[in-house]
């Protein structure tokens, strides 16, 4: 029976000698139970090497002509395709202090020459076993990795379909609001973007706090589920009374992100911001805003971001009791709101870079609104 099919079919091992009767003596000792490839030198192992497949170990000679087996080893650990790679040192030099260096710098095993065949070939069969077990671990790490990316991709999609969710029922209650959640979403993303090298926005505006206000973004009408539909879906102008009512909404949509919160028992970067935008995106930079009157940078950023886009979307956008403004003259409203309504700085961010939100808001228009076309290279 061809043992090569019972003990590691597959495994091979590659000799590093510079003396044809050691490859030859090696050779003939591996050949029965592994596939053994061999080099001369250190350069032709080097080049051997480059190629696949990689052998499962390396019986390496140290005193060679040109790259000496330390050299060799101290290039195969720095590669990533050959640090794992076990090394067996073949050496005459039987001091401890030449054990100790080939050993630290990443070999496996150490054998003293002459070569003794049962201990050769009990070294090689255990550093193969380990090997085994080591790259198993690898493979099952790299799996348990890419399962973990697959859970989290899952929760995130999951995240952002119950936020889309919860937002949208909150737009059912006011249905004029078609995409709004949509190009909100994109506006208050592009105007992060524009503002994250700003002095007084980059210690805030990193990729990931980005990419938690584009997920976050939707939520911020959430507490209009909370207003009664004779204020919301009321088709003209609030009274007085009214108003007070629906500036309600703010506080609303905090206490039900609070509350969601509450009940996962743990602390949720973006609910952080959600809550931050729900509550606080109808504050303005001089303090008229509510629900707090705050002004200034007591604003959370995230609001502030938020207060823009919504203002821009609302202006362009048709109700029941006015048409959708043309991209002009939203555009001109909110470069009056510059110091009162909205941050300065955020303010000259999205009108210096009005087109591009005039194309997110083309991008996403409701299907019974008209809207300026987007920008092209003619305009």
């Amino acid at each position: 029976m061809d043992n090569r099919q019972d003990v590691h079919p597959s495994a091979t091992v590659l000799v590093v000698d510079d003396t044809p009767d050691n490859l030859m003596l090696i050779a003939d000792l591996l050949k029965d139970k592994y596939r053994v490839k061999a080099a001369n030198s250190g350069d032709k192992a080097l080049r051997l090497l480059q190629g696949d497949p990689l052998p499962d170990l390396i019986l390496l000679d140290i005193m060679m002509p040109g790259l000496s087996g330390y050299e060799v080893a101290e290039q195969l650990k720095r590669g990533p395709r050959t640090r794992h790679i076990p090394i067996i040192f073949l050496t005459a030099m039987a001091g401890a202090e030449d054990e100790i260096h080939g050993l630290g710098l990443g070999a496996a095993d150490y054998i003293t020459k002459p070569i003794i065949p049962p201990v050769l070939m009990a070294r090689v069969e255990t550093q193969l076993k380990i090997k085994a077990a080591a790259d198993f671990l690898r493979d099952k790490n790299a799996f348990l990795e890419q399962e973990v990316q697959r859970r989290t991709r899952e929760v995130a999609a999951i995240q952002d379909v119950t936020i889309h969710a919860m937002a949208s029922l909150a737009e059912t209650r006011d249905n004029e609001t078609g995409n709004h959640i949509r190009r909100t979403q994109h506006y208050i993303n592009l105007l992060a973007e524009l503002l994250s090298e700003h002095p007084r926005f980059r210690h805030f505006l990193d990729e990931q706090t980005i990419k938690l206000l584009f997920k976050s973004a939707p939520l911020h009408d959430i507490g209009k589920v909370g207003i009664p539909d004779r204020i919301l879906l009321k088709a003209g102008r609030f009274t007085p009374e009214e108003f007070e009512i629906m500036k309600t909404h703010t506080t609303l949509g905090r206490d039900a992100i609070q509350h969601a919160e509450d009940q996962l028992g743990i602390d949720v970067d973006f609910l952080r911001l959600a809550k931050e935008i729900a509550y606080s995106h109808q504050e303005k930079w001089d303090g008229s805003g509510y629900p707090q009157g705050l002004a200034g940078d007591a604003i959370p950023i995230s609001a502030r971001l938020m207060a823009v886009a919504d203002v821009y979307d609302a202006l362009i956008s048709r109700r029941v009791y006015k048409p959708g403004m043309s991209h002009a003259q939203a555009m001109e409203i909110i470069r009056e709101g510059r110091g009162s309504h909205f941050d300065p700085d955020i303010c000259d961010a999205f009108v210096a870079n009005a087109e591009r939100f005039r194309d997110i808001a083309a991008r996403f228009t409701d299907a019974d609104q008209d809207v300026d076309p987007p920008s092209t290279a003619l305009e």
